[in-house]
């Protein structure tokens, strides 16, 4: 019998076709599931690979993108800078799409200023942060969103309060806000699908524990706390585009289809909390909540799929840019005069 994963997606492509090199990170490393369902969605979304551009920075989340879609397009940035680079690649061409991967300390330390500006600007990308707590390529330093109180070999105790990055997204005003747990390929998979049919900024943060330097039972970016703790907010099945239906009554046991911006629909079926995604004080509120109860809440935190997105805002031509001709990019003689004549 055939194996359904070899066979081919709607493009002729199988899912050898979406992988990368073979992962040089520690095995049972987090990161390495996460780069397991990119390939997975990609595929499964039917979403050539030359059509996607990978950018990450330092660290070793950011090593991630060597492990899938090895036909794409690709750049490793300097260490909290990867969204500058992101944004340029993303005007050059608007028709790509961009995937980038960063961790808690690309993102949450040095990053960070990049990171609101980026959110708050709606560059339509997955922006998934692989979140483990330490700074693994450096021995296990303690990084921005290390709990307080943890205590690490040859690190002793961190004495400061964590950064939230699904919170700081949320402040920032991303459009799309989730979390999840690289346990859970299942669910990490459907945000994945969700995210790349988003029009705006998709950020995921994923718990990924580093299996070297934090991944003690009792620390919350282990594998055991997350499966003893987590807390998933729905079922998530992602549903190609089709016309769009949304269901008001969302109560217990029921489903309710949230429309992305491309008319694609994110299936959520309530599990045990009345929660809209729709709605961002109520994402605020029960992350506080999640925090105080230390609580590994996962699942579609928050989305917007009518937010304008940057291109929106700069009313780009349809052509990518990257290819317009010199000709046309060039003003010509008579209207540089003409402008010159005006100052004057």
């Amino acid at each position: 019998m055939t194996d359904s994963r070899d066979s081919a997606n709607q493009l002729g492509l199988n899912r050898t076709d979406y992988r990368g090199e073979r992962s040089t990170l520690c095995p049972g490393c987090g990161h390495n599931t996460i780069s397991t369902q990119i390939i997975t969605a990609c595929y499964e979304l039917n979403i050539h690979p030359n059509q996607i551009v990978k950018f990450s920075g330092i660290g070793c989340s950011s090593k991630s993108p060597t492990y899938f879609l090895g036909k794409s397009f690709g750049f490793n940035g300097l260490h909290g800078r990867m969204p500058s680079l992101a944004l340029g690649a993303a005007f050059a061409d608007t028709t790509m799409k961009v995937i980038a991967v960063s961790g808690d300390g690309d993102t949450a330390s040095i990053g960070l200023g990049q990171f609101k500006h980026l959110v708050r600007r709606n560059l339509p990308m997955l922006y998934i942060i692989e979140n483990n707590g330490v700074y693994g390529l450096t021995k296990g330093q303690f990084s921005a969103t290390a709990e307080r109180g943890l205590e690490l070999k040859h690190q002793g105790k961190n004495p400061f309060l964590p950064i939230d990055i699904a919170k700081e997204a949320l402040i920032g005003n991303a459009s799309f806000v989730a979390r999840s747990f690289a346990g859970d390929p299942k669910q990490v998979r459907e945000l994945l699908k969700a995210a790349l049919s988003h029009r705006g900024t998709s950020v995921i943060d994923i718990i990924s524990p580093c299996v070297s330097f934090n991944n003690r039972e009792d620390t919350l970016h282990s594998y055991q706390w997350g499966r003893q703790h987590k807390a998933p907010l729905h079922d998530i099945s992602y549903v190609p585009e089709r016309d769009d239906i949304i269901l008001d009554a969302f109560d217990e046991g029921e489903i309710k289809e949230v429309t992305l911006h491309d008319g694609a629909v994110l299936i959520l079926k309530k599990l045990e909390q009345d929660y809209d995604p729709t709605d961002k004080w109520h994402a605020l509120n029960i992350l506080e909540e999640a925090e105080q109860n230390n609580w590994l809440l996962t699942g579609l935190i928050y989305v917007d799929p009518i937010q304008p997105s940057l291109y929106d805002y700069m009313n780009l031509i349809d052509q990518p840019l990257n290819r317009v001709p010199v000709a046309d990019l060039r003003p010509s003689p008579e209207s540089l005069a003409n402008i010159n004549q005006n100052m004057l």
